[in-house]
């Protein structure tokens, strides 16, 4: 263990000193999960704002261009992938159609409705944003070394298993 202390050991110190019986041990990992994305976004987010997204819209893109040729899904499979209202990708859906992100070709299954499916301009944009997104996440990754990123990604991988076959964890998510 390093000798350096971070923001949240002061925090832990303070509360033990404070309320010495109370165990703040998920302060170690959540709460520096949250200071860490905190202190993520705004470099991820200026990425995608180069690209003429916010973190919504890229969020809707990257999840088509995912999905692979012809990158286009039915809305009701976008937002339970997104975990966002009908009513809230309905906004995004509507921006990146004008735009020219996305096009609203109708279902092949089911002429009354609609898909969403990916333009060769949002294609372009979606690619751009995650190479460069991912250039500035692998810098902000660069003070761990392979095998403590790969051991971090495991035990981070194995704690978001955990919460989410937790009951509890549908009635967080939405």
């Amino acid at each position: 263990m390093s000798d350096a202390h971070d923001h949240i050991d002061r925090l832990r110190a303070q509360w033990a000193r404070e309320l010495p019986d109370l165990d703040t041990c998920g302060m170690e990992v959540l709460g520096r999960a949250r200071r860490i994305v905190l202190r993520s976004r705004p470099a991820i987010e200026a990425v995608f704002a180069r690209h003429g997204l916010d973190a919504g819209e890229f969020d809707v893109l990257s999840t088509l261009r995912r999905s692979g040729p012809p990158y286009a899904l039915r809305p009701t499979e976008l937002y339970r992938s997104l975990m966002i209202s009908s009513g809230g990708l309905t906004d995004r859906l509507n921006r990146l159609a004008r735009a020219g992100m996305i096009t609203r070709p109708p279902s092949p299954e089911d002429g009354r409705s609609l898909l969403v499916q990916l333009t060769d301009k949002g294609r372009a944009a979606t690619e751009a944003a995650f190479r460069e997104d991912m250039g500035v996440e692998a810098a902000m990754l660069a003070v761990l070394d392979d095998a403590d990123r790969m051991a971090l990604a495991d035990l981070l991988r194995k704690l978001a298993l955990g919460m989410e076959a937790a009951p509890e964890a549908e009635n967080a998510d939405g």
